[in-house]
This record gives structure tokens, C-alpha cells and sequence, in this order.
């Protein structure tokens, strides 16, 4: 739809990697039949590779270079919903969460904390026989958003229900999406917005090379196995470990 309309389309999608093997499916294309033969459009499947927050350390990056490319629509796919999986919302200008009819999740306490980050809820599947559990659970969310601080001054929180299969609701979330762009661009929160996350990356970053420096200092990666050795077996308590091997790691600077 977006790229019939003139749009270039860019697909960041995050895929979980194996706690075991460290790999991942890296899948998407196959389940974007139509869009990965699509001229106007890229699909770039990448692992967590163990990032937390649903995201990958190069999504920032990645984000930068499709804008670069030509790309004026950029959408990032994390891998999943739950507390702590909205790094995103740090990264993008609209925050959009996915939420199917007959998930069992509906208002959980847990997913408390992304709700609240939500600028836009989307109940998919709505069609068939989910049609009436999806019309429910919609009216849950918009009572349940009514309850939640909101993050911005100029708009508030829809929820919205469409089906892939009839195309029920896709425009309307389109046209939601724009009309997001053009209240918070006119405000100027965008923009206040988007200085913020530039910020947040630059610590993100800060943090990322702190611990690779931390973890591969000469005097430090001697002691590393010793001190697990110890937490697992017992004789030393996690916060005794991390102390001692700051301290190591201060005494050396």
C-alpha cells in the first residue's frame, strides 16, 4: 500500500537469537513474500545477538542508513512485547504496539510498562470468529489508557483494530500514523523528541564500550573466570564479585 502511493519503504526486522547456539532464523523475507519483490522496498532481518530491549546495538545505525538511502517510511520490528522490550521507543518517532485478540495478556500487569510508551495500540486479527473478542479487548485498552499518565501534551493514545486478511483497518492505521506526525511536527515535540534520543544513544554507547572495556582489560579478564567460578559455587556473593573486580578494574586507572 505505502509504496503504491510513491513511499520507499525500509523494514528493520529483529529476530531473538538462541540462548544455546547464538543463531537466528533470520526469516522475515520469507514471510514478506510480496514487499521483499517490491523495487521501493528493503528488508534487512537482524539478530539480538543477546541485546536486550528487543532491538540490536546497530539499530540506531541501521535506521540512519536506510534515511540516508532514500528510504522516507522506516519501520523496525522488535522481537516481542514483553516489559523490557522497548529500547525502540528510543529510537523511532511513533511507538506502535501489537496485540492479538485471543493472546491472553489482555491488561496484565506486566505489560503495564509498554502500554504506557504506546502512542498508537493496534488489536490485529480482527476478523472471523476474533472479530468480537478483538471488539472487547479494544474497549479494555482504550479504558485502560484513559487510567495511564500520558507522554505527550498534544496526543492521546488510540487503539485501533485491523485484519491483514480483509484489509480492514489498515488505511485507518495509516492515516492515524500521519496524522500523529503532522500534530507532534506542528507542536514541536517531534523535534524535542528527537534530541532526546540522541542523547540516550550517545549513553547507550558510552555504557556498551565501558563494559567492553571493562570485560577486556588485561588484569581484569585474568580474574573474570575465577570470580564466576566462585559465584557459582558459592563462596562469593555476586555483589562481593562485581566489587572486587571493580575495584581491580579502579586500581588499574
Amino acid at each position: 500500500m505505502l509504496t503504491d502511493r510513491g513511499h520507499r519503504l525500509s523494514v528493520l526486522a529483529v529476530d531473538p537469537s538462541s540462548c544455546t547456539s547464538g543463531g537466528s532464523l533470520l526469516g522475515d523475507k520469507t514471510r514478506m513474500i510480496e514487499l521483499s519483490r517490491d523495487m521501493n522496498a528493503y528488508i534487512r532481518p537482524s539478530p539480538t545477538s543477546g541485546t536486550l530491549g528487543g532491538v540490536t546495538r546497530t539499530t540506531n545505525e541501521a535506521i540512519l542508513l536506510c534515511e540516508g538511502g532514500g528510504y522516507d517510511i522506516i519501520l523496525i520490528e522488535t522481537v516481542g512485547v514483553g516489559q523490557s522490550e522497548f529500547a525502540v521507543a528510543d529510537m523511532v518517532d511513533m511507538f506502535v504496539l501489537l496485540l492479538p485478540p485471543a493472546g491472553g495478556d489482555e491488561l496484565q500487569g506486566i505489560k503495564r510498562g509498554i502500554i504506557e510508551m504506546a502512542d498508537l495500540v493496534v488489536i490485529t486479527k480482527s476478523d472471523g470468529d476474533l472479530v468480537v473478542p478483538a471488539r472487547r479487548i479494544q474497549a479494555e485498552y482504550v479504558s485502560a489508557l484513559k487510567l495511564l499518565r500520558r507522554r505527550s501534551g498534544v496526543w492521546k493514545p488510540k487503539v485501533i483494530r485491523i485484519s491483514a486478511r480483509s484489509g480492514e483497518g489498515i488505511s485507518e492505521m495509516w492515516d492515524t500514523m500521519t496524522e500523529f506526525q503532522r500534530v507532534m511536527l506542528a507542536s514541536g515535540e517531534l523535534t524535542t523528541k528527537r534530541q532526546k534520543q540522541q542523547k540516550v544513544w550517545m549513553w547507550n554507547l558510552i555504557q556498551e564500550n565501558i563494559l567492553e572495556h571493562f570485560k577486556t582489560h588485561p588484569s581484569i579478564q585474568e580474574q573474570i573466570p575465577l570470580m564466576e567460578r566462585k559465584v557459582l559455587s558459592g563462596t562469593l556473593s555476586p555483589g562481593l564479585a562485581a566489587d572486587l573486580l571493580l575495584k581491580a578494574f579502579r586500581s588499574k586507572h
